[in-house]
Order: C-alpha cells, then sequence, then structure tokens
C-alpha cells in the first residue's frame, strides 16, 4: 500500500484532516517505512506519530486533536485553551493539556497534573477543552500578573466570562498555589478593552498614577459619536493604541484617517497622541513621559 491511497485520504477526512502512524501501519504500511513514505507522499508531520493529509494547515487545532485521538484522557487547557475559546493572550500559544489521570508525558506538549472536574470540560471545534472560567482559572494561577489582566481582558470583552465568573476563578485559583496575578486581577479587569495593546497601556498608565477614561465617547463638529481608547477629559487629551491588524484592508485605512480627522476637530479634545503595540509592550516609559508632557501642556 502507497501513502497517497484512498484508504488513508478517507480516514484522515474523517479524522478532521490528520492519520497517525499506527493506523497508516494497520492500513498497510511497512511499519519501519511508514513516516518515509507519508512525508513523501506530501504528508507534513503533526508530531511524532501523527501526519496532516497534504494540503492541510498543521495548525494548532489539528495537533491538538491528534495528540487527544492518541492520549483520550487528556483535555486541552491553559494556552491552547484560550486560543480554543478565542482568548488573547502575548505568548505563542503551545500545546498544553491537563490530564485526568495524573502526570504523564506527551509528545511535543506540556501535561499539566491538575485534573478538571466534569464540569469543568467543555467541546469547542471538536477538541475537548477546559471550560472558559477554568481556562481563566488556569491562566491566572501560572501567568505573569500583566498577561493574566490581559487574558481577563479578552476573556470579557468575547462575552466568555463576566466579572462574576473572574471571581469565581479567582477562587478556583486560591485551592492552589496563589500568585500576585491572581490577586490583582479582578481588580484590574476592564471588559471595555479592544485588545491587549490598550491593557497593557491601561496597566502602565495606573502604575504611573495615570487614569484616564477607558473607551470613552465623544462628539465631532458633526454630531458623530466616536470613542478614544483613552482620554484624559479635564486636559482634552486622547490616546489612541494602534494594533497590528487595524490597518489590514485599504478600507480600514481610510477609515482610521476620516476618523482622526474629526478627532482633531472635536470640541472635547485638544490633542491626540497615538502610540503602537510596539511603543506600549517595549517601550512603556516612553509612552508614559510622552503622555506626561503632553498633560502638562495641555494644562500650562
Amino acid at each position: 500500500m502507497k501513502a497517497d491511497h484512498p484508504r488513508l485520504r478517507e480516514l484522515a477526512v474523517a479524522q478532521g484532516g490528520f492519520v497517525l502512524t499506527s493506523q497508516a501501519v494497520a492500513a498497510g504500511l511497512s511499519r519501519g517505512g511508514a513516516a518515509r513514505s507519508l512525508r513523501r507522499a506530501g504528508w507534513t508531520r503533526l508530531h511524532a506519530g501523527a501526519w496532516a493529509e497534504p494540503g492541510r494547515q498543521a495548525d494548532l487545532r489539528l495537533r491538538l486533536r491528534a495528540l487527544q485521538l492518541n492520549r483520550p484522557e487528556l483535555v486541552v487547557s491553559h494556552s491552547s485553551a484560550a486560543a480554543a475559546h478565542g482568548v488573547a493572550l502575548i505568548r505563542p500559544c503551545r500545546p498544553e493539556f491537563t490530564s485526568r489521570v495524573g502526570r504523564r508525558r506527551a509528545v511535543d506538549a506540556v501535561v499539566h497534573r491538575l485534573p478538571p472536574a466534569e464540569a469543568e470540560v467543555t467541546v469547542v471545534s471538536g477538541v475537548r477543552v477546559t471550560t472558559a472560567v477554568r481556562t481563566l482559572s488556569d491562566l491566572l494561577r501560572a501567568l505573569p500578573a500583566d498577561e493574566a489582566v490581559i487574558a481577563a481582558d479578552s476573556a470579557l470583552a468575547h462575552g466568555l466570562v463576566c466579572r462574576d465568573d473572574v471571581a469565581r476563578a479567582l477562587e478556583a485559583s486560591a485551592r492552589r498555589p496563589r500568585t500576585r496575578a491572581a490577586r490583582q486581577a479582578p481588580a484590574l479587569t476592564d471588559p471595555a478593552s479592544g485588545s491587549p495593546a490598550e491593557s497593557k497601556a491601561r496597566l502602565e498608565m495606573g502604575r504611573a498614577g495615570l487614569h484616564p477614561d477607558s473607551q470613552a465617547e465623544v462628539t465631532t463638529a458633526r454630531g458623530r459619536t466616536v470613542r478614544l481608547d483613552f482620554l484624559f477629559r479635564a486636559a482634552g487629551l486622547g490616546i489612541e493604541i494602534e494594533g497590528f491588524a487595524w490597518h489590514g484592508t485599504r478600507a480600514a485605512h481610510q477609515n482610521d484617517t476620516m476618523r482622526f480627522n474629526e478627532l482633531a476637530g472635536c470640541p472635547e479634545v485638544r490633542r491626540v497622541l497615538r502610540f503602537t503595540r510596539d511603543d506600549v509592550f517595549h517601550r512603556p516609559r516612553l509612552v508614559i513621559r510622552t503622555i506626561r508632557r503632553a498633560l502638562d501642556d495641555l494644562r500650562s
């Protein structure tokens, strides 16, 4: 049997785009040469013992499904569960699981020894994952303070959890070693935050003693309502945080240019500062200094 045999393709389709090496051997490939045959036929290695069909993107979800098929006791958790739920994280997601039967090694994956209760497991896109509340609880325990707040902001903004859920996640994390992130997250979250960069900017300004209004509404000279990411209303200073994806199309760039021009003529806004995601994450001191100087200029 060859690696491009229709039986293997049919099996891959039935499983969502992949086969295990053991399944390919059971279907007729030689045990010693299965991996070589699959690679030559255009299959992509997901991890040791699993292959994505030719033309299929070997993304995180496919890797998680393949690992779960081989290890049914594994439940997707932490950063992988966050990705499945659509929760934004700063660091790249990796295959992470929680095992119901205790800690065991998994190929190309991290397995945590924090078995979830039955009510803490759900299914998202065909993958068994920890629920949004349990995922947030795990993240509060595992992530540094700012990253935990950013994750909570994202979960709130997407409607995956409410503030009471954040409190319950904190309570759940309290049964395990508590972190500074877990203690602070409920008080620092803001469901109005539009992106991780906005959350990070709010945290940096708060640490500097600066507390503008978030997602502040102002009225343009034409009577149109426009939202600013942040607004120091008394001083009339607006702050905009530009993400990577915002100018993804010509139309988005055009709309943003028109919006900026309207803000410039808004009676409530005397000045607007714009910062990039890189400014916020890599040059926060410069951001704070620039904001302070602008506030001093406007108040003088």
